[in-house]
């Protein structure tokens, strides 16, 4: 599904503009909020906090080897991975699916 803005999303906003998009979507049904797209990403994060609030089993993750590098160049060890539903928008623009 295309995701697009109108005019009146761009209301107080100062163009050309490189501000952060910032959404609310429903992950597992429990409404996430304050979540950052950064296109130039390759990894969908999750943080412990907002995992633990969607009570998911920990023995529900994959193991994952291969550590992150974080913003200032820090190695960081997850936790694991997890195929988790996401649903973005109300009905009838609404489409589902599923993230790792």
């Amino acid at each position: 599904e295309v995701i697009t803005f109108s005019d009146a999303d761009y209301e107080g906003v100062r163009l050309p503009h490189d501000d952060p998009v910032v959404v609310t979507l429903l992950v597992e049904l429990f409404a996430t909020k304050r979540i950052l797209i950064d296109s130039g990403s390759s990894a969908d994060i999750l943080y412990k906090h907002a995992f633990d609030q969607l009570r998911i089993p920990a023995d529900q993750l994959k193991p994952v080897k291969i550590p992150l590098v974080g913003f200032a160049g820090e190695t960081i060890h997850h936790l694991g991975s997890i195929n988790l539903s996401v649903v973005a928008g109300t009905a009838p623009c609404q489409t589902q699916v599923e993230m790792t």
